[in-house]
C-alpha cells in the first residue's frame, strides 16, 4: 500500500522525534519505579533509536508478555509521567524528554506509533510509544508530561482513554530501525528488469501521408517510497490537537473474555462474592467472545479498587476498561 502525503509526514516527524523517552509514573509520580533495579542511567552520546519487543518479563510479582501488535486497539485508564525520569534511558535505550510526545506500554513494540484519545474531553493526539509501563493495575498507558497538557489531562492526573496503534505508520518505523531478518520489514516493489526494445519505423501505405514519429516518452520517475521520505525539520510538540466529540462512557473491570460461554459461566460465578458480573458477548476480528464484566463503576478509585478484588481471587489478567 502506498503513503500518502499525510503518512509520510508524519513518519518524518516521529523520525525527527527521536531519541526521547524513559520512565512512568502514577499520576504523574511514581509507578515506573518497579521497573528498574537500580538508577536509570543519565543522558548518554551512546543513546540511540532500537527496535525492541523484548522477552516475557517479571515486575512487582506480576508476568508481561512484550508482543508486537500492529492492530492494537484498546481503551483503559493513563496516568502520566515526567520529572522523576526526565533526561534517563527508555527500555529501548532512547532518552526520556517530559517535553516530547511519547508514551510507555507495557508489551508493545518499541517504537510504534499511536493515537491516544482522551474520551473525556475529544482531544487526540498522535505520539510515539518507546518505553515500558506504567507498571500499576488498572493503567493501560503512560503519557510524557507533554502528552499529558496536550490531551488536558496533567493536572487530573488520569484520564478515560482510547489507544490505537496506527498499522501502517508503525510498520514502517519498525522497518527503519530493524535489521530485515524475519521478513517483516515492508518491501519497495521495484519494477521488473526490462530487456532493450528496438523499434523499426515502417513506410506508410500508398497514398497516406506519413505523419512525424511521436518521440519516446521519458519515463515518470517512480514516486518516493516511504522509507526514502526526507526526514522533516519538526516536533511532535507541535502538532494540532484534534478534537473528536464526546460520547458518554462508563468504567468497567473485565475479569476475562472467553471464546466459550460456559467458560465465562464459571468465571461469573467465582465473582458472585466480589460484586455483580455480567457476561457481555462481543465480535472481535470476526469471532465471538464473551467477557465478564463488573460495572458500570463511577469513578477512577472505585475501579481500582474493585480490580484489586478481582485480582486478589486469582484473575491477574483483569483490566479496567472504556465502554
Amino acid at each position: 500500500m502506498m503513503c500518502n502525503a499525510r503518512q509520510a509526514s508524519l513518519l518524518a516527524l516521529l523520525i525527527a522525534s527521536g531519541a526521547i523517552l524513559g520512565g512512568c509514573a502514577e499520576s504523574g509520580h511514581s509507578a515506573k519505579s518497579s521497573w528498574s533495579s537500580g538508577d536509570s542511567p543519565a543522558i548518554s552520546s551512546s543513546a540511540v533509536q532500537n527496535y525492541k519487543v523484548g522477552k516475557p518479563y517479571q515486575v512487582a510479582g506480576v508476568w508481561y508478555y512484550p508482543q508486537e501488535d500492529f492492530d492494537y486497539d484498546e481503551t483503559g485508564i493513563a496516568s502520566w509521567y515526567g520529572p522523576d525520569f526526565h533526561a534517563k534511558l527508555t527500555a529501548n535505550g532512547e532518552v526520556f524528554d517530559q517535553n516530547a510526545v511519547s508514551a510507555a506500554h507495557k508489551t508493545l513494540q518499541l517504537p510504534c506509533v499511536a493515537r491516544v484519545t482522551n474520551l473525556e474531553n475529544g482531544r487526540s493526539i498522535i505520539l510515539r510509544i518507546n518505553d515500558r509501563g506504567p507498571f500499576v493495575n488498572g493503567r493501560i498507558i503512560d503519557l510524557s508530561r507533554k502528552s499529558a497538557q496536550l490531551l488536558g489531562m496533567e493536572g487530573k492526573g488520569t484520564a478515560k482513554v482510547r489507544v490505537e496503534v496506527l498499522n501502517e505508520e508503525s510498520r514502517v518505523l519498525a522497518g527503519k530501525l530493524k535489521p530485515d531478518s524475519s521478513g517483516t520489514e515492508p518491501k519497495v516493489a521495484s519494477a521488473a528488469p526490462r530487456g532493450s526494445v528496438v523499434a523499426e519505423t515502417l513506410p506508410p501505405p500508398p497514398g497516406i501521408t506519413a505523419r512525424p514519429v511521436d518521440q519516446p516518452a521519458t519515463p515518470a520517475a517512480p514516486p518516493p517510497s516511504r522509507r526514502e521520505a526526507a526526514v522533516a525539520e519538526a516536533d511532535l510538540s507541535n502538532q494540532v490537537v484534534n478534537t473528536v466529540p464526546v460520547h458518554p462512557t462508563s468504567l468497567y473491570v473485565q475479569a476475562g473474555s472467553f471464546g466459550r460461554h460456559d467458560n465465562a459461566l464459571r468465571l461469573s460465578a467465582r465473582l458472585s462474592n466480589v460484586g455483580k458480573p455480567q457476561i457481555q458477548q462481543a465480535t472481535v476480528q470476526g469471532r465471538t467472545v464473551y467477557r465478564v464484566r463488573i460495572g458500570p463503576i463511577s469513578n477512577v478509585d472505585e475501579a481500582d479498587r474493585m480490580l484489586d478484588a478481582v485480582v486478589a481471587v486469582g484473575q491477574t489478567d483483569a483490566r479496567v476498561v472504556v465502554d
